[in-house]
């Protein structure tokens, strides 16, 4: 079985009578999911009894927890105030993970302003003293790090970026999101070769493991001449990627991720319709 869940809470959650995610973990299973991606995108915001309480739903219902860390985190900015906050959201997000048992924490790398290669040295300079100091504290005992591809042009975060900040420590796993892949690259996700490519690539650079067991995002997004505009559902049939051309390629590497649908409120669904091209039919 795939572990395959949903960023938030969907349209449907609401729909339904949900009123809070400690609702997520049986609401998901019942639909034939086991993963909950629960955002933190605007700060860390609640206290140890929420944690001890999802934790424990999660561990009921066999649900994996993972924990999306604040959209604002900057790694790569140069002022030092900035940067000492951005290593505070990284820090408390580990230790927010860690509360509630979840597994892993997404982290979006930051600007690539002014100058990209100066941006990922800047990046690399300051992850490398995070770990240092989670590992004081013991917040990577239980919880992997993983940097994510992003969907904007002028985002630190594309493909050699994510996989160079992965080669900081070898306990980090890449966050690849295959929708904002696709929109960065103005859409090259075109058939199960490219996303071959994708991963014999991470293979080479990060080894066979971190690629098999990759932190995945996927939608379908809308894109410009900057990358990313908007998330998309399943039912677009205009921007991609799709991921019925991943599907085949992910049994051929013998890969076991863990999968999160960004769909725009209609994570629940084109998960299903994930697990479903899997070969994993919903609610096996």
């Amino acid at each position: 079985m795939f572990d395959i869940g949903t960023a938030g809470c969907p349209q449907n959650f609401y729909e339904e009578g949900g009123k809070s995610s400690l609702q997520m973990p049986a609401w998901l299973v019942s639909k034939g999911l086991n993963v909950f991606e629960y955002q933190c995108g605007k700060g860390v915001r609640f206290g140890q009894k929420f944690a001890n309480d999802l934790k424990n739903k999660a561990r009921q219902h066999g649900v994996t927890l993972t924990l999306h860390a604040p959209y604002y985190i900057n790694l790569a900015t140069v002022e030092p105030a900035k940067q000492k906050r951005s290593a505070g959201y990284i820090l408390d997000s580990l230790a927010a993970a860690q509360a509630m048992g979840a597994i892993r924490i997404v982290v979006h790398p930051g600007s690539a302003k002014p100058q990209r290669g100066s941006a990922l040295e800047r990046a690399v300079t300051l992850l490398k003293k995070i770990i240092a100091e989670a590992d004081e504290r013991h917040l990577l005992d239980d919880v992997t790090l993983c940097p994510e591809l992003m969907g904007k042009r002028n985002q630190l975060g594309n493909l050699d970026e994510v996989i160079a900040l992965c080669q900081v420590d070898d306990r980090l796993i890449p966050c690849i999101d295959f929708g904002h892949l696709n929109a960065r690259t103005s859409g090259s996700l075109k058939s199960p070769s490219d996303y071959r490519f994708i991963c014999e690539r991470l293979a080479n650079e990060l080894g066979t493991e971190r690629m098999r067991t990759m932190h995945i995002h996927f939608s379908q997004i809308e894109f410009g001449k900057a990358g990313e505009i908007r998330h998309l559902t399943f039912e677009d049939q205009l921007y991609g990627p799709y991921f019925s051309d991943f599907s085949e390629v992910i049994h051929e590497l013998k890969m076991r991720p863990i999968f999160i649908c960004e769909s725009a409120g209609t994570q629940d669904v084109d998960a299903l319709l994930m697990k479903e091209q899997l070969g994993n039919p919903a609610g096996t």
